[in-house]
This record gives structure tokens, C-alpha cells and sequence, in this order.
């Protein structure tokens, strides 16, 4: 599922970033709508705060921000697959979920607490803030990542 492709030059590319993006945003978006359902909050408040786009809520510009991370993290995601030749269906989504895991313990737990405070928002959460709700999220969110990754990564 890995692509490599030998371009002009020589070089070698390993990984899909558009199956990263693609897996990314679809990633996040059930992870949105979790996130939702379970703490509206973090996404009103929390995750726009982080650019200082809250308060006061705005739900829109924290989805937005939210799915752009997740777009991001999908690429970054791809090319650590790549680079570790993973093409195995069942490691993929495996890896999508150590993937999530990762980035809940690196930036959910670790980062955002930090920075909240840095920017003084009221959703300052404190630290190290491993939360079991968000590692779910994250979960779910590496899921979707792998799975979408592994379906798309030769289509696209």
C-alpha cells in the first residue's frame, strides 16, 4: 500500500501523502464528532483557543483548525509509514492507532496544556492532561486514519 516511485532525478518517495491527507481529514472528522458528542468544549473552546480564535465559542473555527491538524498529522503519518515499508493491510490500521495514540500522549496530553496556558485561554486543561475520553478520540481517530489510508493509498 506504500507507494515508491522513481522520479526524473532518482530519487525515491515512499508513501502516499494524499491517502495521508485523504485518511487524515476523514480521521478527524469522526474524531470531531466524538469530540462533540462527548465534550463540546474542546472543540468550541480549546482547540480554537490555541489560535486565539475563542472565546467566545466558536465551534466552526475549532472544527476547522481541528480537521487542518488532522490533515497535517495524516501526511506526517504517511511518510512514517513509508518510510518504515509498511504495506500490510492489518499494520497499516495497526500503525494508524499507534499513530493516534502517539500524537493524544505527544500532542493532546503533553502540548496543548502547554500552550493553552501560554496563550492564557479559560480551557487550560492542567499538566500532563492524559484524559481517557481523549485517547479514545485519538484511538478512533488512527483508526480511521489507517483504514482509509490502507483503501486509498494505491487509488490515489
Amino acid at each position: 500500500m506504500s507507494t515508491v516511485t522513481d522520479t526524473a532525478n532518482g530519487s525515491t518517495e515512499r508513501g502516499n501523502w494524499r491517502a495521508g491527507v485523504l485518511g487524515g481529514i476523514a480521521g478527524a472528522l469522526v474524531m470531531g464528532v466524538l469530540v462533540v458528542a462527548m465534550n463540546t468544549p474542546t472543540i468550541a473552546v480549546a482547540i480554537p483557543s490555541l489560535y486565539t480564535l475563542a472565546p467566545p465559542q466558536n465551534p466552526l473555527a475549532g472544527f476547522v483548525v481541528h480537521v487542518s491538524h488532522g490533515a497535517v498529522l495524516g501526511v506526517i503519518f504517511a511518510g512514517l509509514v513509508g518510510a518504515a515499508d509498511l504495506d500490510a493491510p492489518g499494520r497499516l490500521v495497526g500503525a494508524g492507532v499507534a499513530w493516534g495514540v502517539a500524537t493524544w500522549v505527544v500532542f493532546a496530553a503533553l502540548v496543548m496544556p502547554v500552550w493553552l496556558g501560554a496563550v492564557g485561554s479559560p480551557a487550560s486543561p492542567p499538566f500532563p492532561n492524559f484524559a481517557p475520553p481523549s485517547l479514545l478520540w485519538h484511538a478512533v481517530y488512527g483508526l480511521v486514519l489507517g483504514g482509509v489510508y490502507t483503501a486509498t493509498s494505491d487509488a490515489i
